[in-house]
């Protein structure tokens, strides 16, 4: 989680103990406790309390737009906002509503992808092995459990380079796909199709890509199967002339 600073920069010289109490404990310490409940559950619980409390000003809108960075759609807090409105008040809901419109502004009109766990962030870091835009969702923290898992996006004709799961032991890769239609290809062999609902089990030590069909959006959950001694091997890209003939 981002480090909070908004307590110092707002009230570090008039209220410091507030202000480290707010940055450190609420948000470094509660907020940060990901491992008993998600970022996404309590963004919330925390904005159907300032529902319930009557708070209408930019905390709440801070609030909103965390939610919406923590992966609570549009649709999603509509019908939070709807749910509410029957415990907290029906004033109340159309205060809310009116913050969460200027929120959500931008996803109007806009199609959403990624399936139910969302799209996340713009895959940057590992760019340089892929054909197109891919985007990147952890689900697990590697550092508390020894199963990575990740919601894995790939715009239309989005494809990763030709790679290896190394393992001496165990090891490989398992995807689960969720949204769109996608390929997935081993060395050798013909390309799979891909739908929501199939599941391809990817063997350590086996040459393979998978990506997005031409003209749709792809999104799998991919599991890294845990193993001895394992390492990612980034090979070439699967070029156009490859990439056309499917």
């Amino acid at each position: 989680m981002v480090k909070q600073t908004a307590g110092r920069d707002s009230l570090g010289e008039f209220a410091p103990k507030f202000a480290e109490l707010n940055d450190d404990v609420l948000f470094g310490e509660v907020w940060s406790r990901e491992d008993k409940l998600s970022l996404r559950d309590r963004s919330l619980v925390t904005i159907c309390v300032f529902m319930g409390k009557g708070l209408f000003d930019n905390s709440l809108k801070h609030h909103l737009m965390n939610a919406k960075k923590n992966g609570i759609s549009k649709e999603e807090m509509a019908e939070i906002i709807t749910h509410a409105a029957f415990y907290a008040g029906w004033p109340n809901a159309w205060a809310v509503f009116n913050l969460a419109k200027e929120v959500y502004a931008d996803d109007e009109g806009k199609e959403e992808h990624g399936g139910m766990f969302g799209i996340g962030a713009p895959n940057t870091a590992f760019a340089q092995y892929f054909i197109g835009n891919s985007y990147l969702k952890p689900l697990t923290n590697p550092e508390n459990t020894s199963i990575f898992i990740a919601n894995v996006t790939f715009e239309p004709a989005c494809r990763n380079n030709w790679h290896v799961h190394k393992a001496t032991k165990g090891g490989g890769q398992i995807l689960l796909c969720i949204d769109g239609e996608g390929w997935y290809q081993e060395e050798g062999k013909p390309a799979q199709s891909l739908k929501p609902g199939d599941v391809v089990t990817i063997p350590a030590n086996v040459k393979h890509w998978h990506g997005a069909k031409k003209n749709s959006w792809f999104s799998h959950l991919a599991i890294e199967v845990p193993g001895e001694n394992t390492a990612n091997e980034w090979l070439e890209p699967v070029n156009d002339e490859e990439y056309n003939k499917l």
